[in-house]
């Protein structure tokens, strides 16, 4: 949820962008239907209903969403609209009962009254007393479908199906080789002796996989033997393909075996196509591998442990000569989407499995292993992984790539120093070695982190030397410290054609906008502003609306793209 006080600041920047732009999974504009009290009502309690369906969150009510211009865009709520009201309507009218706090904002536009509703996080789903319902998926709500109901379920933990109880404790279900190599992998991420020295049934109760003296689902996924995971979790399997094309494959291999023994068996597949290659720097010796081993086993315990073994379909790994997928069946739930799962708060398809692993130390349930995926890419120089969601499956992709030798010194000589480099310095700082600069709003997207997360981050870098800033304001750039680039360039990567500061540039468009008028020629278009100061659109367009604002001499003529600015003064 949001404060007034944040609400404000991002108030201010509707002079250059709608506030559509601004809307995140937890934040919505709307704005007040003052013709109509009961279509007005309709929409708060809707608005209600659909955040509180996906998590909670704050709706400011008195805004139009699709307007550029602080003034017009923001009409306000009238002054008599009472809140008490407001909290009845939306008690009154939602099952379960919700009960919204409400929030005055003071603005110099329109009615000078702007309504936050803040809607706190519960146990959804929750319905108009209709029995319609929405939720929140990225900037939409959107009906609460028979699907949207089950993934709810599933996120609430009320429909956990690996915690479900499918058979008597006894050891003929259990595999031995799958109950070693479960001690095996636990025992090299250091699991407690305590536990691994338990017998097979001990084991499994002590990290919670059997209830009542039954086996759940998650206890046959871990120890079954193959017989008891073809009757008990019929939708569970591996394939893995080595491809020749995208549309024929060389080798294959199907199998039925239990999480752990898939995992070691595709990791052994990998091994030809991964080999271990020694890179000697000074005192340095870097082993490493096309996919670093850290990396693989996170994807692969991340695929088996949100699979959804409802559907029946298999962990399917695919090797092609430039890349490495894993897909499993099962969308992102919780409101995890491929643009903030790098430091969402965790969520679970099968929380009774992550919790057994994350006992076991084979997962961690801090969301660290996407970090830890991005890490051990980026030391090396390579891009991190894509992850996104495909329809009802969410696929992972590794590209095949060479490590950056000068780039995998620097993180281990800074870390020498004391300086561990975060994911958020590495996702820059590589993306700095093949664009010329970054603004801090990109930078945020890139990182998946918020505006003013964003700039703390590059002025602790500036500090560190890294990076260095131009410009001012908004119109504030970073780019590699030019020495440090230097150091960390490879062969055959571009040369940086670094952006003139922003000031600068206004001088110089400023005297070529002079030049031109004084001997008669035609003024500028934005492309061709582009083109001198390598900025994009939107910096353009700023710009020549500071520089509009600042000389009255500055006029514009003609439309859309072929419009030109000129100066007019004598």
């Amino acid at each position: 949820m949001k404060a007034p006080q944040e609400i404000s600041k991002l108030l201010e920047e509707l002079d250059d962008r709608i506030a559509d732009e601004l809307e995140e999974q937890d934040l919505d504009f709307k704005q007040w239907d003052s013709k109509s009290m009961d279509k007005a009502v309709k929409l708060v309690v809707n608005m209600a209903v659909c955040m509180a369906n996906s998590g909670g969150g704050t709706v400011v009510f008195g805004v139009a969403d699709k307007i550029i211009g602080r003034k017009k865009a923001i009409p306000g709520v009238p002054p008599e609209i009472d809140i008490n009201l407001l909290k009845k309507a939306v008690y009154d009218q939602t099952d379960p009962k919700l009960m919204p706090v409400f929030e005055t904002l003071h603005v110099p536009e329109g009615t000078g009254r702007l309504l936050l509703m803040q809607i706190h996080p519960g146990l959804p789903p929750y319905t108009d007393t209709a029995g319609k319902g929405s939720i929140r998926i990225g900037k939409d709500c959107q009906p609460l479908t028979g699907t949207l109901r089950r993934k709810i379920a599933v996120e609430t933990g009320e429909s956990d199906f690996t915690a479900e109880t499918v058979a008597p404790a006894e050891s003929k279900l259990l595999s031995p080789v799958a109950l070693e190599t479960l001690r095996n992998l636990a025992r090299a991420e250091r699991a407690p002796s305590e536990l691994l020295l338990q017998n097979d049934l001990e084991l499994l109760a002590s990290i919670g996989l059997i209830r009542n003296n039954r086996l759940t689902r998650a206890a046959i996924l871990l120890a079954g033997t193959e017989a008891a995971l073809r009757e008990y979790v019929p939708g569970h399997n591996f394939t893995f393909l080595s491809m020749k094309s995208d549309t024929q494959y060389e080798n294959r291999e199907d199998r039925v075996s239990t999480i752990p023994v898939s995992v070691s068996r595709i990791e052994e597949l990998v091994v030809p196509y991964n080999p271990i290659t020694t890179l000697e720097r000074g005192l340095f010796h870097f082993e490493y591998r096309t996919w670093p081993e850290v990396a693989l086993r996170e994807a692969l315990m991340n695929a088996f442990c949100h699979a959804d073994f409802r559907i029946a379909g298999p962990v399917m790994v695919k090797l092609y000569t430039n890349r490495l997928e894993i897909s499993n069946n099962g969308c992102f739930i919780g409101g995890i989407t491929s643009g903030n799962i790098l430091h969402h708060q965790p969520a679970a398809r099968n929380p009774l499995l992550v919790e057994a692993l994350t006992r076991l130390r084979l997962v961690n349930r801090s969301n660290l292993g996407v970090s830890r995926m991005y890490a051990a890419l980026l030391m090396e120089g390579k891009e991190p992984p894509i992850i996104q969601e495909i329809g009802d499956s969410v696929s992972l992709t590794f590209m095949k790539r060479e490590i950056s030798g000068a780039f995998r010194l620097f993180v281990a000589e800074e870390s020498q120093k004391g300086r561990e480099l975060g994911v958020d310095s590495l996702l820059i700082l590589q993306h700095l070695l093949k664009h010329p600069e970054i603004e801090t709003v990109a930078a945020a997207v890139l990182c998946q982190r918020k505006d003013t997360q964003m700039r703390e981050t590059l002025m602790e870098m500036e500090k560190a030397s890294y990076l260095e800033h131009g410009g001012a304001g908004r119109g504030a750039y970073w780019t590699l410290q030019p020495e440090l680039h230097k150091r960390l360039i490879e062969a055959g990567q571009p040369e940086r054609d670094r952006r003139i500061d922003w000031e600068a540039a206004k001088a110089r468009i400023l005297s070529i906008l002079m030049e031109r008028a004084r001997r008669g020629q035609m003024g500028l278009q934005n492309k061709e502003i582009r083109q001198i100061l390598h900025f994009d659109r939107n910096q353009a367009t700023r710009l020549m609306k500071q520089l509009r604002e600042e000389h009255v001499q500055v006029d514009s003529e003609g439309h859309g793209a072929g419009a030109r600015y000129k100066w007019s003064g004598s």
